[in-house]
Parts: C-alpha cells; sequence; structure tokens
C-alpha cells in the first residue's frame, strides 16, 4: 500500500510539473510585446537591410603592403590580379569594389550606412534581397561618426523602426543583419555584451558591443532588438582571424539618426561644443575631493573663449552630468555634449573645491564643423596639419598631469591615426615632438611653419617618449 501511495504522489507532482511546463511560455514570449520568435524578427526586418556594393577610382600606383597579401585582400573583398586596372595595367587608375549593408530608415528611399562602406565611391548600387538593384546618391557622410546618409529613388519601401538605444541593457537579446563576406543576407543572434564603448576607430563613438556575428560585408547593417526595432548600425568588429570572434560593435541609433537628420537637413553636421580637456578620475583623485568613488572627469584645461570659459568653468573643476546624465570618462563628455543641439543651454553638475554646484553652460558649434561632413573637427589651441597626429601646446597642468619633467618643451601629441605614416613609424598619443627638422617647436604657429619646409622629404622629428623616458628621432613620410 505504501508504494501505491509513493507511487500516486510520484505520479501527481509529475503532471503538476508538466502542466507548468506547458503553461509557461518559452523565453521569446514572456516579453509582453515581443514578437514569439526569432523568425518572426527576422521576417519582420530583413526585407529593410539592403546589400550596397561601390565602384571607387583609386591610384594604382600607390598601394599600401598590407594589399600584397592575398588573405587581406579577401578579407576586404579585393581582386587577386590585375584585370580590373585600367589601360591593360599601365594606367594610373584602377577601379575597387567594395560591399557592405545599409538600412532603409524611411518609405521615401533615405538609407543608412557606415561611411566608410561608400568613402571616395564613384557609384553606389543599392539591392533589396531578391529584388531590383537601384543606383543611390550619396546625402552626406560624417567620417568622425562613420555614418552615411544616401537615397535611392523609390517608394513604399520596408523600413525599420527607430528605438531609443538608451534604453538597450547590457544583456538583451539582439539580432545583426547583413550581408556578409557577400554570400548573401544573412540573420545572427546574440545580446548586448557592453555599451558605451571606445575602440578608438573613430573620433566619436558610444558603441554598442555584441557578440552577435558581424563580419566584413555587415558593416552598414542593422543590429535590432526582439521588437524588430533598430538599435545599432553594425561597423566594426575586433579579431585576430579577420572573422567573427564574438566581439562586435555598432553605432547607436541615438548617435547615428542625430548624424543623419543634420545630413538631411542642412547637408552637415553641426557639433556643440564646451572647449575643455577632460582627464578620467582615479581613486586617488577621488580620494583628494573627497569622493567616495571614482566619478565624472576633471577638466585639465579651460580655453580661452571657449563655452566653457564664459560659463565660468575652471582647471581642477570636475564634471559630473550633463543635464542629469551621468558622466563616466573624457569619450562620454564628447559625445553628450556633440549631440546636444548647437545654442542649447546644457545644466553641468561639478564638483569645486569639495562641493556640488551646478553650472550652467551654452553651448556654440565647434570651430571647424561647418561644411561638414568631411572634416576632422579639432578642439581649438590643436592642430593636425601633420597627417593623421593631433598636437597641442604643452601647458603647466599638462606636465603634471602627463607626468612630464617640469623643463620639458614641445607640443603634446593628442591623437595619432592607427593608418597613418606617423604611426607606423612609432609616434604615439602622450609623446612630446621636441623638434622638427632640427627645429625647436614650442607653439603651434612653429610646428606649421616647419613643416612648411621641405616638403618633399619626410618629416624629420625629434620627440621624447615618455614610456622609455628619453628622446628619439622620427622620420615621417609625407
Amino acid at each position: 500500500m505504501r508504494n501505491f501511495v509513493r507511487g500516486r504522489i510520484l505520479m501527481t507532482g509529475l503532471a503538476a510539473l508538466l502542466l507548468i511546463a506547458f503553461a509557461v511560455p518559452s523565453l521569446a514570449q514572456q516579453s509582453t510585446g515581443e514578437l514569439r520568435s526569432y523568425a518572426d524578427v527576422a521576417e519582420k526586418t530583413m526585407p529593410a537591410v539592403v546589400n550596397i556594393s561601390t565602384d571607387k577610382v583609386v591610384d594604382s600606383n600607390f598601394q599600401h603592403p598590407f594589399m600584397e597579401d592575398p588573405m587581406f585582400r579577401r578579407f576586404f573583398n579585393m581582386p587577386d590580379d590585375d584585370t580590373h586596372n585600367n589601360n591593360n595595367g599601365q594606367g594610373q587608375e584602377r577601379m575597387e569594389h567594395s560591399l557592405g549593408s545599409g538600412i532603409v530608415i524611411s518609405a521615401d528611399g533615405y538609407i543608412l550606412t557606415n561611411n566608410h562602406v561608400v568613402e571616395n565611391a564613384s557609384k553606389v548600387h543599392v539591392t533589396f534581397a531578391g529584388e531590383r538593384e537601384y543606383e543611390a546618391e550619396i546625402i552626406g557622410t560624417d567620417p568622425p561618426t562613420d555614418v552615411a546618409l544616401i537615397k535611392i529613388d523609390a517608394e513604399n519601401l520596408p523600413f525599420l523602426n527607430i528605438s531609443d538605444s538608451d534604453l538597450l541593457r547590457v544583456g538583451d537579446q539582439v539580432m545583426a543583419i547583413g550581408n556578409p563576406f557577400g554570400v548573401g543576407q544573412t540573420v545572427t543572434l546574440g545580446i548586448a555584451s557592453a555599451l558605451g564603448r571606445n575602440i578608438g576607430l573613430m573620433d566619436y563613438s558610444d558603441l554598442i558591443q555584441t557578440d552577435a556575428s558581424i563580419n566584413p560585408g555587415n558593416s552598414g547593417g542593422a543590429l535590432v532588438n526582439m521588437q524588430g526595432e533598430l538599435v545599432g548600425m553594425n561597423a566594426a568588429i575586433l579579431s585576430r582571424s579577420g572573422g567573427s570572434q564574438g566581439i562586435g560593435f555598432a553605432i547607436p541609433t541615438n548617435m547615428a539618426m542625430r548624424v543623419v537628420e543634420s545630413l538631411r537637413t542642412v547637408g552637415h553636421v553641426q557639433r556643440a561644443y564646451l572647449g575643455v580637456f577632460p582627464q578620467a578620475v582615479d581613486q586617488s583623485m577621488a580620494d583628494y575631493y573627497g569622493m567616495d568613488r571614482p566619478r565624472g572627469v576633471l577638466i585639465t584645461q579651460v580655453n580661452d573663449d571657449t563655452p566653457a570659459d564664459k560659463a565660468g568653468l575652471r582647471n581642477g573643476d570636475i564634471i559630473l552630468s550633463v543635464d542629469e546624465k551621468k558622466i563616466k570618462n573624457p569619450s562620454m563628455l564628447r559625445n553628450v555634449i556633440s549631440l546636444s543641439d548647437v545654442g542649447e543651454k546644457v545644466k553641468l553638475a561639478i564638483v569645486r573645491d569639495g562641493s556640488e554646484e551646478d553650472v550652467y553652460v551654452q553651448l556654440e558649434e565647434l570651430p571647424g564643423s561647418v561644411g561638414g561632413g568631411n572634416n576632422t573637427p579639432s578642439e581649438p589651441d590643436q592642430d593636425e596639419t601633420l597627417d593623421g597626429v593631433t598636437v597641442r601646446e604643452l601647458t603647466a597642468t599638462m606636465r603634471a598631469a602627463a607626468s612630464l619633467p617640469d623643463d620639458m618643451e614641445g607640443l603634446l601629441v593628442t591623437g595619432v591615426n592607427n593608418t597613418s605614416n606617423a604611426a607606423r613609424e612609432g609616434l604615439a598619443e602622450g609623446d612630446v615632438i621636441q623638434e622638427v627638422g632640427r627645429a625647436d617647436v614650442t607653439s603651434l604657429g612653429a610646428f606649421r611653419d616647419a613643416l612648411g619646409k621641405n616638403d618633399d622629404r619626410p618629416v624629420f622629428l625629434r620627440v621624447y617618449k615618455p614610456t622609455q623616458q628619453r628622446s628619439v628621432f622620427i622620420a615621417v613620410p609625407r
């Protein structure tokens, strides 16, 4: 009898578990408003993601050494022979073809893609999956954010609804859609692995990191949430092999659509700026300021006659937030300000002399940003005459922040493009340029004058390397 009772209890418990199991919806069904299957998400979004191919005329006399590597050429979908060269390989120019993806964002033919997909293209072709091909017009590009806007002459097109990317959370499921390696439209699934990433590929970046597979050809494709809404545009990967290794990056919609609106209405991006040089706050600085933990960014320099200067910001202030949005690092401050409207008055919560207070700053347009997408923005008191290199005049505050000798003179290197000749010769951010062509340079004017001489020879630099605590000579091809 006991065995029978025990058996009934077991059977009853099993039945209850089965009832519960059948009553609980699948993971994809649980969140209110979410589509019931990944197939539903794909079906809803794939028609609005297009393949983009471009024709680019390039100088055949210049070829980067990497282009001699067949694996590198295949990574970028470039032919392995010279049959594409004009005049049977004897001409000055050749035609290159590249592949990418794009996102239809309006029924009348506006398409979002990456700047690097259409950059320098003589023709841009847009193809819908299994449908006709269109030739597209480039409306505008913005290299600092790697965003481009193109348009085709068509109506009643499928398009994606835009989500507020600030609502995306780490761990949310996302789907990447694009044309990897030119094999055709493909969807991959993953999660938002991290937010607010800056990997140094763009001047302004607030990237979404995802483990959804992104490969060459996915650039410009869509990253969507489980409601089938656009949260980001696929832009880059970190990889040792050239293929996906689970670290992909997408430009969030809030940044991309801010750029799109400017490109569509005024033809270029109007960026606001503060006019300060920020520095990350570490634990030692937080202890000095009496803060419980590192927060905000420290102002190391306020430039004269800038919005920050006019508002009364000072060297040594710590900016905690902008319009209630907490600032975590210098890159975030730059992004938040640049996405604000020119002329807008923003509220900065700051720490000054151990106490918190609010400062209101009337933002102005970043000098050099007018005329648009093809200009790399530069803060006041910076110079970019040497290709791929940004320098600033040294100040006592900067010497202290960079732990440089008190008697150090020269120009501080604040940025080096990873693909520039200067980077290849070993110039790095944080170095100090002391001489150009054996002439001392302690001002931006002297730097420009020295670079203007001997244009046919490499730029000969004497550079102090803080990591080595000594000076070296570098010759940078022009």
